[in-house]
């Protein structure tokens, strides 16, 4: 008989929220706490989800109900909940990014890896069909010699999203703007389809908005080590904003990926199979997920397989897709990206310190 996980909720706003709606939609979990530093709000999350309500993180740890924690803190505040977690032998999943800095990063990784749990992040895009197609594609060398790969993220945020915030915007909690927080999605996407990075040459500003510590616009030159070039540019300064582009192409082939659908996927080598993506996937969406509002487009549903994958790797005591390695990537090269608009300098990856 398949294990029931219990899980407990660690931050109680629209992120949690999500994560609620996506334990609730699995047959192998049940959603049985939650915590949150404002009682009001850890209060509202439990009647609404039926569960039970925390301030205090180490309490709702000692239950033996909870098996894994799923935490949507405040980015900067991702380590003390994951690492708190694996100190008392639970698993934990975790919101992007992994945390903020790499420092941060490291010591949930090795605090997991001495615990012997599981620990995994959430880039639920990786899970869309039209991503998993794409994925195959790459790794299946369809594209030949890659020779260019493209992020592009033009999101809006207004004014007010970052003055109601509190955390929002801030270098201590959000860790960065218009990369850290909205564009590592689509950061994360490339860098699983085309490979490694090699180097980055960024610049980064902020334009739009004010009284805002972080950027909201960026433009970075990439070279991966596979020898292509590419582009990642995010932003929240782009009214209205629109759908995400990922596009991989090489001299055998070039795919572009808007949001959820295809409106390239053409390959020197064609198979019948080809016809059916492009007839299935091929669209051009006029709005995009989260391009001017969070919370467009991002539900429990959407997350669920994020999720249940992860839930999956425990039972069969592998590594989730998602892992905390591979969540660890993306918040590398956005480091990389910021520090590269500091100095003026191109950076090189893996980065050293």
């Amino acid at each position: 008989m398949a294990k029931t996980y219990g899980f407990g909720v660690v931050g109680t706003g629209f992120i949690g929220g999500v994560h609620g709606d996506a334990i609730a939609g699995m047959p192998n979990a049940k959603l049985v706490a939650c915590c949150d530093a404002v009682e009001a709000s850890a209060k509202r999350f439990g009647e609404k989800h039926h569960c039970d309500a925390y301030t205090d993180l180490d309490e709702m740890l000692k239950r033996e109900d909870v098996d894994v924690i799923s935490i949507a803190t405040p980015s900067g505040m991702h380590m003390e909940a994951a690492v708190a977690a694996a100190k008392a032998g639970k698993h934990a999943l975790v919101e992007k990014p992994l945390d903020i800095t790499l420092e941060r990063c490291d010591a949930i990784l090795e605090a997991h890896d001495k615990a012997g749990t599981t620990v995994g992040g959430i880039f639920n895009g990786r899970f869309y069909p039209t991503a998993q197609l794409f994925k195959k594609a790459a790794d299946q060398g369809r594209f030949g010699k890659m020779t260019f790969g493209l992020a592009y993220g033009p999101w809006w945020r207004s004014q007010k999203y970052y003055d109601e915030g509190g955390w929002k915007g801030t270098w201590k909690y959000d860790g960065g703007g218009a990369y850290m927080n909205q564009g590592i999605h689509t950061v994360d996407m490339l860098q699983w389809l085309m490979g490694p990075v090699e180097w980055v040459n960024a610049k980064v500003d902020m334009l739009a908005h004010k009284n805002v510590e972080v950027e909201d616009t960026g433009a970075a030159v990439v070279k991966f080590k596979n020898g292509a070039l590419g582009t990642m540019a995010c932003a929240s300064s782009m009214y209205p904003g629109h759908f995400r582009i990922i596009e991989v192409a090489g001299d055998k082939g070039t795919v572009a990926m808007a949001d959820t659908n295809f409106f390239f996927w053409r390959f020197a080598e064609e198979t019948p199979e080809d016809e059916k993506v492009r007839k299935e996937y091929l669209a051009f969406p006029a709005v995009g997920i989260g391009a001017d509002d969070p919370a467009t487009g991002v539900t429990g549903e959407r997350h669920l397989p994020n999720f249940a994958d992860f839930l999956q790797a425990i039972d069969e005591g592998r590594e989730p897709l998602v892992s905390g390695p591979e969540s660890r990537k993306s918040v590398e090269i956005i480091v990389a990206i910021y520090r590269s608009s500091k100095t003026g300098q191109a950076v090189e990856l893996p980065l050293k310190s």
